[in-house]
């Protein structure tokens, strides 16, 4: 590949031999060069493909606007995410979570702060995303020399989750969050007595709420209709499965989606298994 455009010292954009356009990243990988020479494959971290769409256009242009540090700093919080979370994010976070780091900076500079709505949820819900953000502030503070306030974590974490997203919508974060929100709270009220948070049935049931919001937003609900197995966990489980009813009841209301009786099934299940740990440690 040869170097059609150097964007700053860490990106440039690349064009083949069937001259199809690349996103390059790597650490000084743009420093010094001009367009037309040859792109040294040891130094590239990413590559990006097709610039065709409309939206990889708009990333450029964002590229072109703000300082290779925030590049930097994204390439580390990803890497790390990456780890961390064990799955590959979608590559478009390059771009929006630099943008975002560069005007969450800007934003502190001038002591205008944005108010996260979903900022309790994300902590509580998606905490190995937040304990990422939390890395991302400390990474900011060292390298900038800014202190961003917590509820940035939350924000940062938000891009996070979004990455993992199958249909990257900017807006799945704030959707997911607020129906596990939304489903915990009525499980919580439900069971009452104060639902116990710190052990091992909680972070399971949390678990399976996340994977059955991300079934939900993406139609893929488990529709195997095993009759059977719903009614042998309604006679066991009356109570959790009365829960169940009322979860089903409030998608139904507030996201005018139907649960099938095999998600009922599994939630109950889960429930069940929260009330028995209550019960335990009452």
């Amino acid at each position: 590949m040869k170097i059609k455009k150097v964007l700053n010292s860490s990106v440039i954009l690349a064009i083949d031999e069937n001259n199809k356009e690349f996103v390059c990243f790597g650490k000084g990988i743009g420093y010094n060069k001009k367009n037309g020479d040859i792109v040294e494959k040891k130094v590239v971290d990413q590559i990006f493909m097709p610039v065709e769409s409309i939206q990889i256009n708009e990333y450029l242009k964002l590229l072109d606007s703000m300082p290779p540090i925030y590049l930097d700093i994204t390439q580390k919080i990803v890497s790390e995410a990456e780890k961390e979370l064990g799955s590959k994010l979608n590559m478009s976070i390059y771009f929006t979570l630099s943008d975002h780091l560069n005007f969450a900076v800007e934003r502190a500079k001038k002591n205008i702060n944005i108010t996260n709505r979903v900022y309790w949820e994300i902590k509580n819900y998606y905490s190995e995303e937040f304990k990422i953000g939390k890395y991302a502030l400390k990474l900011l503070n060292e390298l900038i020399d800014i202190a961003l306030p917590e509820e940035e974590a939350a924000n940062i974490a938000f891009h996070l989750i979004n990455a993992q997203s199958q249909s990257n919508d900017s807006r799945d974060g704030m959707k997911y969050a607020k129906m596990i929100g939304g489903i915990v709270n009525l499980v919580r009220y439900s069971i009452g007595s104060g639902l116990k948070t710190e052990g091992i049935h909680y972070q399971r049931f949390i678990t399976h709420v996340k994977f059955f919001t991300e079934r939900f937003f993406n139609n893929e609900m488990l529709k195997d209709e095993n009759d059977a197995m719903f009614e042998q966990i309604a006679t066991l489980y009356p109570e959790a499965m009365e829960i169940s009813f009322k979860i089903k009841d409030y998608i139904k209301k507030v996201y005018d989606g139907v649960i099938p009786k095999d998600e009922l099934t599994y939630l109950a299940v889960h429930i069940n298994r929260l009330q028995a740990y209550n019960e335990i440690n009452k």
